[in-house]
């Protein structure tokens, strides 16, 4: 579908890795973490953008129970 691989827990689809990069889910209440910390959202063409996933910031990415909390809460419906 955008070239990339897609993240699930169990039928839920949560998470994008795209040309190296790590995408979640977000709403609400979670899009404002992400945004402020300068974190852009998923982009598979110049055409198309997409307001619901954004990367996932590098420090999120070096701990491991930190990118485990926001792994869940992408996950979480």
């Amino acid at each position: 579908m955008f070239g990339g691989y897609g993240i699930y827990r169990k039928d839920v689809f949560f998470g994008i890795i795209f040309k190296g990069r790590l995408y979640f889910r977000t709403g609400p209440r979670t899009r404002k973490a992400y945004v402020s910390r300068g974190m852009k959202p998923f982009m598979p063409s110049a055409r198309m953008t997409s307001k619901t996933y954004y990367e996932v910031p590098a420090d999120v990415l070096e701990d491991r129970e930190t990118v485990r909390a926001w792994a869940l809460q992408a996950a979480d419906r």
